[in-house]
């Protein structure tokens, strides 16, 4: 891995602690004006401070996040399909050269394991990863399993496991009952989707688990920005991630209007 590689990973998961609180706002690209990011930029904007990574696509980029802020990007470079569709439809949609332009310091797609075109997202993958270690980009590869699949450790962890074979940098995939098993199988870092909107406690906990059992950290969202206290809840998840705090600590935090 070259100096660039390293540096712009770095940006995203902190020396320090080795960990990263990224904030996930890609959901636009196919579920469109969905709660919490109708307004893009209102959302986001007092939640940069406290995130490490915004994951997000070039066109929010460039009408919703201020260019003088002190923000790191991993850039959402797949898509297709909307909710209407088979999701698993999915294509490279952004090209390097634009991910370089907006300053990413990493770029993220998905794979689907186990869906109708698991096949032609992996190979993507692949042709990514070939593009992006030319330019000393990190890549991101987020897991997607079919609907006949469940979300546990034997299928989340063929697929971090797929996609670290393929090259990616990390890993992003979904929390579930031996998540170490997940982590222990993946040689990249694994950082936690947060999924759908939980109870803030039950999210923080997750957090908690998530860490304990090897993650690099979280990419979050609807447990971030849909929450009653965004700020909040960003302050307590960053407290778990970087500092080990405790649930019950994190949710003081949290509570604090």
């Amino acid at each position: 891995m070259d100096f660039g590689m390293k540096n712009r990973l770095s940006r995203i998961i902190k020396p320090r602690s080795g960990k990263t609180v990224m904030l996930a706002v890609d959901h636009g690209y196919f579920q469109g004006p969905t709660t919490g990011l109708k307004d893009l930029r209102k959302t986001v904007t007092p939640l940069i401070p406290y995130a490490d990574c915004l994951f997000i696509t070039r066109g929010m980029i460039r009408t919703c996040i201020d260019p003088r802020s002190d923000v790191v990007i991993c850039l959402r470079v797949s898509g297709g399909p909307s909710i209407l569709g088979e999701l698993s439809n999915e294509d490279i949609t952004t090209s390097m050269e634009e991910a370089i332009r907006l300053n990413a310091s990493g770029v993220g797609m998905s794979i689907f394991v186990g869906a109708g075109n698991e096949d032609r997202t992996i190979a993507n993958l692949g042709r990514l990863v070939n593009e992006a270690e030319r330019y000393g980009m990190p890549v991101l590869a987020v897991t997607a399993i079919g609907k006949e699949m469940g979300r546990d450790a034997r299928y989340l962890g063929l697929a971090c496991r797929i996609a670290a074979e393929l090259g990616a940098h990390f890993v992003k995939t979904y929390y579930c009952e031996d998540f170490y098993k997940v982590v222990e199988g993946c040689p990249v870092p694994i950082v936690m989707a947060g999924g759908k909107k939980i109870p803030e406690r039950e999210a923080l906990q997750m957090t908690a688990n998530a860490i304990k059992q090897g993650a690099s950290g979280v990419d979050m969202g609807r447990n971030i920005f849909q929450s009653d206290n965004p700020v909040g809840m960003i302050k307590a998840i960053r407290a778990i991630v970087h500092k080990g705090a405790s649930v019950e600590e994190a949710f003081e935090i949290y509570s604090k209007k």
